[in-house]
């Protein structure tokens, strides 16, 4: 099976950080891929954007050092002098004066403009009005911004009203890179596309289902950002509240960006109060030779958590009496990010209770090895008595598509082209972003007003044994992190 490539139309890409850690890790690499894999055009431009003092020379050999560092193979290929020739650079003060002139100059009034915000998001709003000010951008400009999208209610409205002095609400892009994982997106294909299992999508066939996403890496590099921010604001508020949108949704009217995002957002409305019983917070500790958190952050006194177990609750008529459990943390024993859907049991056995208890589930995968599996109840194999056993269908995409697919494209690959498409599907709307925090930020002011402290686990560990008690005092348990 190949890919089919479609070819975007020429663009103007400033990227505001552009010598920043996400440019050369993730948007630069992403952006040559692209153009390896022919869908970015020749007359396209990536303009790089920051205050360091670079010439377009010197920023050229800054990427060409990027990309033989992320993609050393592609580099090797023969491309890269080629997609060089694209490359531009203006210093920038974003605050100030300098630069703004030439950037002016520089960006075409005839091809699609995008500005991305790989910056501090306190610069969000002053780079906003200098686009304006200098009349860069146009009412068909698109600008992307990178979460954090405030860290609470207030901050989000606020951040949100000074966008849009500047910007519509359709030249806004929000990017969640969760939402650019092929697996991510091809959970709306199997829902929406396989009547296998859309009439099966609800509390009559679902026991529950877990959405898992565990790193095995701390905080180091970011601690002074995590410890202000905590696992709740960085991951839940966000990463695990689209994963869970996107399972519990209900079926949009048609695959357009404002159809999905509705849809999205009625899940968030439709969100229960989360019961204090239902929190599991944690802080790794400190094994071996390895830092804890409070080490990491440099903090004795943290009450941050690194670690955060929940169950909630989905007020209406598909989901009322099926919880979602969702965890997530630092310096846990595996790099995994999976969705499981375990569907009921039989509401009666015929094989007696040798056979034992099985349920179905669908796994999907998100990282490493992207991918589904579908648990299916069999018999053991050999003879005597009726044995059942569970065998997982295994879908991992890298084996069954074939070699001809290549590896899977990186989310921010997806998401650029989507951003010159002007396709706003897997983007956060604001109205989103700010349900979000209405729902996470009492739980958090919670923490807060009573000083509540994050319950200690070993690094390397699948978090704190509360979190086991979560699901074992519901007679469920998580799945391995592996």
């Amino acid at each position: 099976m190949v890919s089919r490539v479609i070819p975007v139309k020429a663009f103007d890409l400033v990227v505001f950080g552009g010598t920043g850690d996400l440019a050369r890790r993730k948007i630069l690499p992403s952006l040559f891929r692209r153009f390896v894999a022919g869908q970015m055009p020749d007359n396209a431009h990536v303009i790089g954007v920051a205050r360091s003092e670079f010439d377009t020379s010197g920023y050229q050999d800054l990427v060409i050092a990027a990309l033989q560092e992320f993609e050393p193979e592609l580099s090797a290929s023969g491309e890269l002098k080629s997609f060089i020739k694209q490359i531009q650079y203006v210093q920038i003060d974003a605050q100030g004066d300098l630069g703004w002139s030439d950037l002016a100059e520089i960006v075409r009034k005839d091809a699609i403009q995008a500005f991305y915000f790989s910056v501090s998001p306190s610069l969000f709003g002053p780079l906003a009005e200098k686009l304006h000010q200098y009349s860069i951008s146009s009412k068909s400009s698109r600008i992307v911004l990178e979460k954090p999208f405030g860290r609470d209610l207030n901050s989000a409205r606020a951040l949100n009203a000074v966008l849009k002095e500047h910007f519509s609400e359709e030249q806004i892009y929000r990017i969640d890179h969760y939402l650019g994982k092929e697996t991510v997106q091809n959970l709306m294909a199997v829902r929406f596309g396989n009547m296998l299992f859309e009439p099966l999508w609800n509390s009559q066939y679902i026991d529950h289902i877990q959405v898992t996403v565990a790193e095995s890496v701390g905080v180091e590099g970011r601690g002074s950002y995590y410890d202000q921010a905590g696992a709740m604001r960085d991951m839940v508020q966000n990463h695990l509240m689209q994963l869970l949108c996107l399972i519990a949704m209900e079926p949009p009217a048609k695959f357009s960006p404002d159809a999905v995002r509705d849809e999205k957002l009625k899940v968030i409305r439709a969100l229960d109060p989360i019961n204090s019983k239902d929190i599991v917070r944690g802080q790794y500790s400190a094994v071996g030779t390895e830092k804890g958190y409070l080490e990491a952050v440099e903090n004795p006194r943290s009450k941050t958590e690194s670690f955060i177990a929940l169950k909630v609750q989905i007020s209406n008529w598909r989901w009322a009496g099926t919880p979602f459990y969702l965890r997530t943390g630092k310096k846990l024993k595996a790099r995994c990010s999976e969705i499981a859907v375990v569907f009921k049991e039989t509401p009666h056995s015929i094989f007696g209770p040798d056979a034992g208890s099985h349920r179905n589930a669908l796994v999907i995968r998100l990282q490493p090895d992207e991918g589904m599996t579908m648990d299916l109840t069999i018999k053991e194999p050999g003879p005597g008595g009726m044995r059942l056993i569970d065998v997982p269908l295994d879908m991992t995409f890298a084996e069954a598509l074939g070699p001809e697919i290549g590896a899977v494209p990186d989310a921010y690959e997806r998401l650029i082209m989507d951003v010159i498409r002007g396709n706003q599907t897997l983007f956060m709307r604001g109205d989103e972003v700010e349900a979000a925090w209405s729902w996470t930020d009492p739980v958090i002011n919670q923490w807060v007003s009573k000083g509540t402290s994050p319950i200690s686990y070993d690094a390397g560990s699948s978090g704190p044994e509360d979190s086991m008690m979560l699901m074992h005092k519901d007679g469920r348990k998580w799945r391995e992190i592996s």
